[in-house]
Parts: C-alpha cells; sequence; structure tokens
C-alpha cells in the first residue's frame, strides 16, 4: 500500500482516482463516443477500425475487444463509462457486474439481495492473513469480467 494512498488498501477494488482517470482518459473518451447511435453502428460495424480511431493504448483496445470489464478497469476505464460499452451490446448493469464477479446474473443478483458480499476477508488487504495483490479487479479469475 501505498503511504501517500492508504484508500489503495481495499482488496479486489481498483480506486478510480486521479491517476486512473488520466490512465483510462481515451479508454472513457470512446465509451462516451458510445452514447450516439451512429457512433454505436461504426462500431458494432469494424470494432478494431473504430478503435483505432482513438489514441488508446493498445493493450486497453485489446480488453475492449475482449469485452473484460475488469481488464478495462485495470487499464483506467470507469465502470460508469464503461457501462455503454456493455449497453452497446445490449448488456444491463446487473449482467455486467455478474460478469465481474465470476457469477451469472441470477447468481449475482441472489447474492445482492441476500445482503451483498460478506465484509469478512474484505476490510483491508491482508485482514485475514494473506498477502493479497492491490489493483486486483474483482472476481475469481482473469476470466471474469467478459461481457
Amino acid at each position: 500500500m501505498s503511504l501517500d494512498k492508504p484508500y489503495l488498501d481495499v482488496p479486489g477494488t481498483t480506486i478510480f482516482d486521479a491517476e486512473q482517470s488520466r490512465k483510462g482518459f481515451q479508454l472513457n473518451q470512446f465509451c462516451m463516443s458510445l452514447m450516439t447511435h451512429d457512433n454505436r453502428e461504426r462500431f458494432k460495424a469494424n470494432e478494431r477500425a473504430y478503435l483505432d480511431d482513438f489514441p488508446m493504448t493498445e493493450e486497453q483496445k485489446q480488453a475492449v475487444l475482449a469485452r473484460n470489464l475488469n481488464w478495462c478497469i485495470s487499464l483506467g476505464g470507469n465502470i460508469y463509462f464503461l457501462a455503454k460499452l456493455g449497453a452497446t451490446h445490449g448488456k444491463n448493469f446487473q449482467q455486467m457486474a455478474g460478469s465481474m464477479t465470476g457469477m451469472t446474473e441470477e447468481e449475482y443478483r441472489n447474492m445482492m439481495i441476500a445482503g451483498g458480499r460478506s465484509i469478512a476477508g474484505n476490510r483491508f488487504v491482508g485482514e485475514d492473513g494473506t498477502a493479497q495483490a492491490q489493483h486486483q479487479p474483482q472476481g475469481t479469475s482473469t476470466a471474469n469480467g467478459r461481457l
């Protein structure tokens, strides 16, 4: 944990701070472009060509093409902007959140109705005695977070 950023001590969470905002600026600009019908249609017609119109990193483009929301978040994506990517593909926020946690939409909904994820082991890094990686997006594997 960084001494100047004690808020990074949250397991399974990438905090969207000024640093993440700068890192993801072009990725988030791409997502915002999907607010218009014409841009959504252009993107769906040729995703790679549309992405190449934005000065995103290659890794950001690959994360978008893989529909891996956790990866996008780790690269500076803001979930509220990424929601536009999900909506472009007909996904609602609940479906997106489920994919990011390795759950089906129904499993995610049921977990939330039952009170959400347990706080045990989720308060701060190392709370459960293990050395958890920082900036590890929520979920159980790299396969999670795909739309």
